[in-house]
């Protein structure tokens, strides 16, 4: 499922009063043994079962390999675990029903596009995980970006554990690789939407039933966004640190004018509108030239790989870290979980852990998957039919065995990608909406009406824009922009 389909599935977070005991954001007490040099003594822990909900389409052999984690978490660390998968579509509905029933549980997947991560730790139900890291979590903190660890905190603490993975959002035009080699295109000269234009014309025009010339998806603008969702926007190209209007920000208009063009002139399908909510069958059958996606080093390969036919491309900005990409993928301990200490460590294992991060990966090595050497794996049928994790949910990506055909350099690639992507100047700026979540509600219920007609070009901007400015205005914008600038204002005078 496409991330646009997933976060139009997302439901509002109902808060159960009194559920925490109006105690607000928990913290754990530390009741685990130790020895005298700090380091947990497993001889003296007690026996207990870790309760862990994370994300995916549930597969069919996630109980055996359940039984072989028990096995190896007996040894580590006394506990087993019961997982559970919740597909794509049902995930927060279905723990959001779990968190304010108050039922309990010790493990949660979330992050900034499901369950998410701000919402349930301020309304107190994920404990702070700051001094159970310090304690029993130190390998987390040595093998994970720090921007995962300072970009997240909420008011100085740390609510859940982020997944190891790219930190940073870079976008990139994708061009499908058989029509740039049939009109011998040269895809580094293009990197904004304007100049695709000529390139559009001439397999428009060579193509006449290519379904999708340009494949509507997500607009890169190199914006930095408010609150995902939301239209309000900081200009990461400008030196005016100020938050603006998405709808009526000068690059917006400009892209909004191109994307009516191309429409009229055919390089955009007549139907995407509809297209964008249901979704294509393009990936599959190939019949498109160029579109918009976030990348990370190699993704080229594996979209060619998914895809079954090559693609190539260019990139549209420079990778950017914001609190968005340094959230989108976190695991959180409940704040009813019964012991937080056991759960932490757990979720060291699992982020420092190679054969326990793998076998969560890929499943049981001769069932699931064969070694081909001593980072390269190769899934085998059973495994690609019966257990294929989203490796981003379940812990340190960079730890993962590496498919057989994928440079041996990928995770240093990784590395280098983090390292070397740009702060945003709002990084770890909490925007405090306790007084504003009805304008809020309002504004992404107008974004959401107007927002594929205007970006996809089937309608005329200067006729719409005028109509979304007026409920956007209606539904409060501009008290919104106000008070999200006074309190970046004041939080970056803190820096």
């Amino acid at each position: 499922m496409n991330k646009k389909k997933l976060i139009a599935i997302v439901l509002s977070l109902v808060v159960v009063g009194g559920l925490f005991g109006g105690c607000g954001k928990k913290e754990a007490a530390s009741t685990a043994s130790s020895s005298s040099d700090g380091t947990t003594d497993v001889a003296k822990l007690e026996p207990y079962t870790i309760k862990w909900y994370t994300i995916g389409t549930p597969q069919k052999d996630l109980a055996a390999v359940n039984l072989e984690v028990n096995k190896y978490l007996k040894e580590k660390i006394n506990a087993d675990i019961e997982i559970t998968q919740f597909d794509w579509g049902d995930y927060e509905q279905k723990m959001n029903v779990k968190i304010n029933s108050g039922e309990k549980f010790d493990l949660a997947f979330t992050c900034s596009w499901a369950l998410d991560y701000k919402t349930n730790a301020k309304k107190g139900a994920f404990l702070a995980v700051d001094d159970l890291m310090d304690k029993y979590g130190k390998d987390i903190t040595k093998l994970i970006d720090p921007n995962f660890i300072s970009g997240n905190k909420i008011d100085g603490k740390l609510y859940a554990v982020p997944n190891n993975k790219e930190i940073g959002q870079e976008r990139v035009f994708r061009f499908n690789k058989k029509y740039v080699d049939k009109y011998n295109i040269d895809v580094t000269k293009y990197n904004t939407y304007e100049s695709l234009e000529p390139i559009l014309k001439q397999v428009h025009e060579g193509e006449p039933s290519l379904v999708s010339p340009y494949r509507m998806g997500v607009v890169e603008l190199n914006y930095d966004y408010l609150i995902e969702g939301l239209p309000i926007v900081l200009d990461l190209d400008s030196d005016i640190d100020k938050f603006e209007n998405w709808f009526t920000s000068e690059k917006a208009l400009n892209y909004m004018d191109t994307a009516r063009k191309y429409y009229k002139a055919g390089y955009i399908r007549k139907d995407v509108v509809a297209a964008l909510k249901n979704g294509g069958d393009e990936d599959k059958t190939g019949n498109w030239f160029i579109d918009t996606a976030g990348t990370q080093p190699y993704a080229d390969q594996l979209w060619s790989a998914s895809f079954g036919y090559p693609v190539v491309i260019n990139s549209i900005n420079p990778a950017v870290t914001n609190n968005t990409s340094v959230s989108g993928s976190m695991i959180a301990i409940s704040a009813t979980a019964e012991n937080p200490e056991r759960d932490m460590m757990f979720l060291n294992l699992l982020n420092s852990d190679v054969y326990l991060r793998n076998l969560m990966n890929y499943g049981i090595e001769g069932t699931h998957y064969n070694k081909t050497g001593d980072n390269f794996e190769t899934q085998t049928q059973e495994g690609i039919n019966n257990y294929t994790m989203p490796a981003f949910s379940v812990g340190n990506t960079l730890i993962t065995y590496l498919p057989t055909g994928t440079p041996a350099d990928k995770w240093k690639k990784f590395a280098e990608f983090n390292k070397n992507s740009k702060n945003s100047p709002m990084l770890g700026f909490d925007f405090n909406t306790d007084e504003l979540k009805t304008e809020i509600a309002s504004l992404k219920s107008v974004k959401d009406e107007f927002n594929d007609a205007l970006v996809s070009g089937s309608v005329d901007p200067k006729v719409y824009i005028p109509k979304c400015q007026a409920k956007l205005k209606a539904a409060g914008i501009d008290k919104v922009i106000a008070e999200a600038q006074k309190q970046y204002d004041a939080w970056k005078a803190t820096k």
